[in-house]
């Protein structure tokens, strides 16, 4: 690749807007749309989602457990999505949520981020809760593939305030992940440029960002929030959040938009309302 992830990811937010659209295709989403959960079912999902989002929505998230459910063919499904995403146009970002130690991460790295990776997403979802270090081959090799990660950093669910909100030496473990991610954006930063290293961090935390001392702004990557738009996140919401690093955000949406399907001009057209909005509440 010639360009980085984060002027990929940049470029397709100024095309597009700032909308990522999740394929999620879980039991009871599959079953409001009239599809079995079977293996059918799940290509018929993902075959509508594909043609209405690529080349449309300029980011799309695929959570990989909902395809692992159904085994090797589920994750062949997976990764054609991927490559037909991508050769329209569109940045996927696989939410898979890997994180682990030593050689395994070493594995999961090239599995997802390496130059031989079979179907490769453009970024992948990484946890740190081994410690930020522990991600250092996922980080590094996906900066030599011109792909991104994205690191759990606040997320909105209850338990998650339990490890990261917790202190050690002065700093919480949501502040030494933001610094984790500020010291691997440096260069870019420097040029004006997004990182390849994003955060997630989800619009319904309230004043944690503020509470832990966390400058989203100076990290210098992409900003994967969830929670915003149907699960209540507004516009008020987003600036206590993240304040400066607004223009860094992707909201990520899944329920808003899936729930038109599974006609793919209506489920296009949601998208495209879904993208305004949250576009208006950015701003």
């Amino acid at each position: 690749m010639t360009a980085t992830f984060g002027q990929r990811l940049r470029a397709v937010m100024e095309q597009h807007g700032p909308l990522c659209a999740g394929i999620d295709p879980h039991r009871a989403l599959l079953e409001s749309w009239g599809l079995a959960h079977d293996l059918d079912g799940l290509r018929a999902f993902t075959g509508a989602c594909v043609d209405a989002f690529g080349g449309h929505v300029g980011v799309v998230k695929p959570q990989s457990a909902f395809f692992e459910v159904f085994g090797s063919a589920g994750v062949a499904v997976l990764e054609g999505a991927i490559t037909a995403l991508r050769e329209r146009g569109t940045v996927v970002i696989l939410d898979a949520k890997r994180g682990d130690i030593g050689t395994t991460m070493d594995a999961y790295a090239e599995a997802f981020l390496g130059k031989d990776a079979v179907d490769p997403a453009d970024a992948l979802t990484v946890s740190p809760y081994l410690g930020y270090g522990s991600l250092r081959p996922a980080i590094d090799l996906a900066d030599q593939t011109g792909r991104g990660v994205f690191v759990l950093a606040l997320t909105s669910n209850p338990e998650g305030a339990q490890v990261q909100h917790a202190v050690r030496e002065g700093r919480s473990v949501a502040g030494s992940i933001v610094d984790g991610a500020r010291a691997d954006n440096a260069d870019a930063l420097a040029r004006g440029e997004l990182g390849h290293v994003g955060l997630v961090v989800g619009a319904t935390v309230g004043s944690a960002v503020q509470d832990l001392d966390l400058d989203l702004a100076a990290m210098g990557g992409p900003i994967l929030a969830p929670g915003v738009g149907a699960q209540g996140g507004t516009s008020e919401d987003l600036k206590r959040v993240f304040g400066d690093a607004l223009r860094n955000v992707l909201p990520a949406s899944s329920r808003e938009v899936l729930s038109a399907g599974p006609d793919v001009p209506t489920l296009r057209a949601q998208a495209a309302r879904t993208n305004e909005a949250l576009a208006a509440l950015l701003r």
